[in-house]
């Protein structure tokens, strides 16, 4: 049930990048030439096939010139959950 809730917060994030690049009028191109990756990561990470780590999303976030909270949920009530949710799993791997 964990994994689950962790997968449908994954694509959640990564629907929302997805959103952001189309909302900032970007090609998967012109993101991945701006964030420094190649067309391909950004395609596998849109597409579920690759999870990006904390660096990449930043610097997909630096790239679409959106703070990285922006992903993770819409409301403030979400944001505090995700946040949780994040926090507890950065400190199950430290």
């Amino acid at each position: 049930m964990i994994e689950q809730e962790y997968q449908e917060q994954l694509d959640f994030v990564l629907t929302r990048l997805k959103e952001e690049r189309q909302k900032a009028n970007m090609s998967q191109i012109e993101l991945s030439f701006a964030a420094g990756l190649s067309q391909n990561q950004v395609n596998c990470i849109e597409a579920g096939r690759n999870i990006p780590n904390l660096y990449t999303l930043i610097k997909l976030c630096n790239a679409l010139n959106i703070r990285p909270e922006v992903l993770f949920v819409p409301t403030d009530i979400q944001r505090e959950k995700a946040r949780d949710e994040i926090i507890a799993l950065i400190k199950k791997f430290i």
